[in-house]
């Protein structure tokens, strides 16, 4: 049985990855943000174990972690949790910058620095889910595309460092889908949201677990999946 650590596990695709994971039979670790989040979570996936940290204050993940009992070995780490707040570059408040980049980089990166042993120990898999953004970026997205290109940036690191390790890495870059961030951005984009209109999360945990269940004789490293309507 693999162990998987996820993040975002609460909706959209996260929670899609973590069902899947589930029903087949393996064991999930799920990161809540406070006490709160990890009873609705663990409610949420039955049998699934929780560990609380808060994604934005990485500078305490570490604290955290040392009053808890973190596993011996993990096959997979999921970064699938994120945050947007769209705005102009003459309008983003440095709040703005900081809160987006601490949730969608600087935590990832601090999240894997901590659980990199138990990584090794396995051989595992570190899975980052990006978002088109970190490939290009448009008008009103710059602090959300900026973490997310410094994502792209710290997998393809993380690749080349962990490869004798037998660590590997894979990037998965979604286009729009359907899920409570998506909600969001169609309000702060002023557009009616039709979820129809987009990928459905399932689809996403699809690539996803593709790339985790690859043999071992080969990786994804980069995966895009785009909206097919």
């Amino acid at each position: 049985m693999a162990t998987h650590m996820i993040t975002g596990a609460g909706s959209g695709i996260g929670a899609a990855v973590a069902r899947r994971l589930r029903e087949r039979g393996d064991e999930l670790i799920l990161l809540a943000r406070d006490a709160g989040r990890a009873k609705e979570l663990a409610d949420l996936h039955p049998g699934a174990r929780t560990l609380v940290g808060d994604l934005a204050n990485p500078d305490r993940l570490s604290w955290a972690f040392s009053h808890q009992t973190l596993p011996d070995r993990l096959d997979s780490l999921l970064h699938i949790a994120g945050v947007v707040d769209l705005g102009r570059i003459g309008d983003l408040t440095t709040k703005a910058w900081r809160g987006q980049l601490e949730v969608n980089l600087v935590a990832p990166a601090e999240l894997t620095r901590l659980l990199l042993p138990q990584l090794r120990a396995s051989r595992g898999h570190v899975v980052f889910v990006n978002s088109g953004a970190g490939l290009r970026a448009n008008a009103e997205w710059a602090a959300y595309a900026a973490s997310k290109h410094g994502l792209k940036a710290l997998a393809d690191a993380l690749r080349l460092e962990e490869h004798d390790n037998g660590v590997r890495v894979t990037s998965v870059y979604p286009g729009r889908t359907a899920s409570p961030m998506q909600a969001k951005v169609h309000q702060q984009e002023g557009k009616e949201y039709d979820p129809s209109r987009w990928i459905d999360p399932e689809s996403v945990a699809t690539a996803v677990l593709t790339a985790v269940d690859l043999p071992r004789d080969a990786e994804i490293t980069d995966l895009s999946v785009r909206p097919g309507r």
